[in-house]
């Protein structure tokens, strides 16, 4: 078996769903692969993006296509992370010269974005049409070349593709219409966590079944190894295994382990949860079995860093890494609770490699996070963030605009409560809310089409306090970056790579 990851997602690290697969297939001695096609498409592209420069361009595009080798070579290297500036040239100019690297106007490429104006990933009728024609996706070069070699040199029966994000929908397709064309033995399985919205959607009619044999739902290992005739039992709860990924490629200063201790989420009470909505439920590993597998893994692996993907590590688990540190820099989502008020236990876990947590704010009023079943209470998250600086432990804090249960004056004192703790929070993340399609708390809201598409995730709605999205934008970018106190915070997200890579200016600014 082959398992694929398909351009084009952020490359700093290997993706963990398939490294999860590769664990399960290995340990119950099945022959398989692994091909990193996002990571080895974009160095593809950007290391033939040089023959491309012609002498009309302007003086941007031809700096940024002569220092792609330089700026690979440096987004590697730990002392780029000292400072914003240098790093924002860096990655700045490596999106432009991926996106020089395509002809014609119809495609935005870059480190983290993929889109195509005339197709759309959210219409199963222009997916299909992208597997028609794959010779028009700008990857196809690579991965014609790529795939038939692979697949000639090697027996392989079954194919996987591990999409995530929606900017993987297009080249994903493609990938798959051409093995369709030119291996037509093939069975084609595809997984990951788009897949799986796509399927739990209670309107979903599979289009895809003339083009993908198998469409897995939630996690793969299970379904992966009763493909092959084996029991799933044991094959679940696999360690991830990174043996077979380029390690040494990937755009970060040192190799990034990514590890999840859980699936879903365990407060899982929150106003249009997209887990709950979708009905993924809360899996965690025992935090003795986290703590022995990271202790293995970072032995095998010696990580510059340790990526938790769990959407919230839960204290138990945390109470582990305290009392057995990983051996490596980690850092992951948590709630805010009264656990992270107590500074000897902030202290604890930073002594245990915690240099960063990623907390889900939401808002900084008392009344929206009530309304929204957030289970926070503001007091306690600013003590929280108070006692996390103390201890060194970094916060990317993320703040939602625009829920049914905002106003403008709740925005305000969203901002108001992020003027108020700028010494505290280190990054910030900005968005607004988007309803999921198949929310059962969207029936009391006035629902209308927002992204045009049988596969769209998520619907517009008529704000109840007329707080609609022109307003939350206008609000956003006309008052809330630009506040004395929050814009400095806003200017040290990292581009691009945003979360994934502001550990590193933590641990290389001290």
């Amino acid at each position: 078996m082959l398992l694929i990851y398909p351009p084009v997602a952020k490359a700093c690290e290997p993706p963990a769903g398939i490294a999860k697969l590769s664990g399960a297939l290995g340990e119950n001695g099945i022959v398989h692969d692994v091909l990193d096609s996002n990571l080895e498409g974009l160095l593809y592209l950007l290391n033939a993006s040089p023959a491309i420069a012609r002498k009309d361009s302007d003086r941007w595009t031809t700096r940024a296509l002569k220092h792609i080798k330089e700026n690979l070579g440096s987004i590697k290297n730990p002392s780029t992370f000292n400072g914003i500036d240098c790093y924002t040239r860096i990655t700045t100019e490596l999106d432009h010269a991926l996106q020089v690297s395509t002809t014609g106007d119809q495609v935005t490429l870059g480190l983290s974005n993929y889109q195509q104006n005339d197709l759309s990933p959210l219409r199963s009728g222009d997916l299909l049409r992208a597997a028609e024609k794959p010779e028009e996706n700008p990857f196809y070069e690579y991965f014609s070349k790529r795939l038939s070699e692979r697949l000639d040199l090697r027996q392989t029966s079954v194919v996987g593709f591990s999409l995530n994000y929606l900017s993987q929908a297009l080249t994903t397709f493609s990938m798959v219409g051409f093995l369709r064309r030119q291996f037509p033995g093939l069975k084609i399985v595809a997984g990951g966590g788009l897949v799986t919205s796509w399927t739990r959607n209670p309107y979903w009619k599979n289009p895809f079944g003339g083009l993908i044999d198998r469409m897995v739902t939630g996690p793969g290992e299970g379904q992966l190894l009763e493909m092959f005739g084996r029991t799933a039992t044991g094959g679940a709860a696999a360690r991830p295994d990174y043996g077979l990924f380029p390690r040494g490629d990937y755009l970060s200063p040192g190799f990034v382990l990514p590890f999840a201790a859980s699936t879903g989420c365990y407060w899982n009470r929150c106003v249009f949860c997209p887990e709950q909505a979708e009905g993924n439920p809360y899996m965690p590993l025992p935090p003795r079995r986290v703590a022995d597998d990271l202790a293995l893994l970072t032995k095998e692996n010696s990580p510059a860093l340790i990526h938790i993907l769990d959407n919230a590590v839960s204290a138990a688990c945390m109470e582990e890494l305290i009392q057995r540190p990983p051996g490596a820099p980690w850092y992951a989502f948590a709630r805010f609770s009264k656990t992270l008020t107590d500074l000897d236990f902030c202290r604890s876990l930073r002594q245990s490699g915690c240099v960063m947590l990623k907390l889900g704010l939401e808002s900084g009023d008392q009344g929206v996070l009530d309304k929204l079943r957030k289970g926070i209470d503001l007091s306690i998250a600013s003590l929280a963030l108070k006692a996390l600086r103390l201890a060194g432990i970094a916060t990317y804090v993320y703040l939602l605009f625009g829920t049914p249960a905002e106003d403008r004056s709740a925005a305000m004192k969203t901002l108001e409560f992020t003027a108020a703790h700028h010494d505290e929070i280190s990054f910030l993340n900005l968005a607004i809310f988007n309803m999921p399609i198949n929310s059962p708390d969207a029936a009391a809201l006035e629902v209308r089409t927002f992204y045009e598409g049988d596969l769209a995730l998520y619907t517009d709605f008529v704000h109840p306090a007329g707080w609609d999205r022109k307003a939350v934008r206008r609000f956003l970018d006309a008052e809330f970056r630009k506040h004395p106190a929050i814009s400095p915070i806003l200017r040290r997200d990292p581009p691009f790579f945003t979360s994934n890579h502001a550990p590193f200016f933590v641990m290389h600014s001290r």
